[in-house]
């Protein structure tokens, strides 16, 4: 599944009265060009980048799929067509080809190591994405093998701090729960006592936020006294990523979200080149 409406905004972003300058010293040239990866990682975004070249006129065949992983210098994409059309899509492709790949590769190497340390455990993204790329930056955790976590408000049940602020853990849940029997209520736990309060109270999910790797422990430790561990599955929230998450070997956690994942984006680069004009339509 892929946005169309999404895409065709960005290709009108970037070229709103056209591309002046492929207009004023290209002729109307059919050619073929290739997407080269330049790093080693996981692929995404193909699919979109075949829709934004079609809606230039060009034809793109993928040469890889999206998850698979890739090396140095191997072809992707293989675009023949009118070259005003490819020049038109290639920065739009690149850039969201760039980011969806710098995203799957960051999930598949945090997934690993997150595995390595909490075996069992898997890596969820945040709603911490750019407005408009929050679809693509979903599916492009899910590619690198993670959890997207909530796409939206709409989705599920999160009680957070700011709410907790304005109404009791208890009473919180006691609400969202009458609301409706089908949605999974999680709720924020700051302390070790606010997340068997949360447990006992019926939450589905218990979001540990920005504890240490002791805390954590403490909170498991109590859950277990209290018959309660088995009852809610265990989220470690705030401010992880690849540097601290060693710090976490041994806690018997489910998930590790981080809006690492996305609000800290390594572009994976990814480069078109033109290899040749096939004909020229017309001078």
């Amino acid at each position: 599944m892929i946005q169309n409406e999404s895409l065709r905004r960005f290709l009108a972003e970037d070229a709103p009265y056209g591309d002046i300058t492929t207009g004023s010293v290209i002729p109307d040239t059919e050619g073929r060009a290739a997407i080269l990866s330049r790093e080693t990682g996981v692929v995404g975004g193909l699919e979109e980048a075949i829709f934004l070249f079609a809606e230039c006129g060009v034809e793109a065949r993928a040469l890889a799929r999206d998850g698979d992983w890739i090396d140095p210098g191997q072809q992707i994409l293989d675009i023949t067509g009118p070259v005003h059309g490819i020049l038109l899509a290639e920065r739009t492709v690149l850039n969201l080809m760039g980011r969806m790949s710098g995203i799957a590769t960051a999930t598949r190497r945090f997934s690993a190591l997150i595995d390595s340390v909490i075996p069992g455990a898997r890596i969820a993204g945040t709603r911490k994405t750019a407005p408009g790329l929050r679809f693509f930056d979903k599916k492009a955790i899910i590619l690198g093998g993670g959890d997207p976590h909530r796409n939206s408000l709409s989705d599920a049940v999160l009680i957070k701090d700011n709410h907790l602020a304005l109404v009791g853990i208890e009473e919180a849940i006691t609400r969202a729960r009458s609301v409706s029997q089908y949605r999974v209520i999680e709720v924020e736990a700051e302390t070790p006592e606010d997340a068997c309060t949360a447990a006992a109270a019926g939450a589905d999910i218990i979001m540990l936020d920005n504890m240490d790797s002791e805390t954590v422990m403490m909170t498991i430790q109590l859950l277990k006294d209290g018959d309660l561990r088995e009852r809610v599955r265990l989220e470690l929230s705030g401010g992880i990523t690849p540097a601290s998450a060693g710090s976490y070997a041994g806690c018997e956690i489910d998930l590790v979200s981080s809006g690492w994942l996305t609000h800290s984006v390594k572009n994976f680069d990814l480069s078109l080149e033109m290899r040749m004009a096939l004909r020229t339509i017309k001078l």
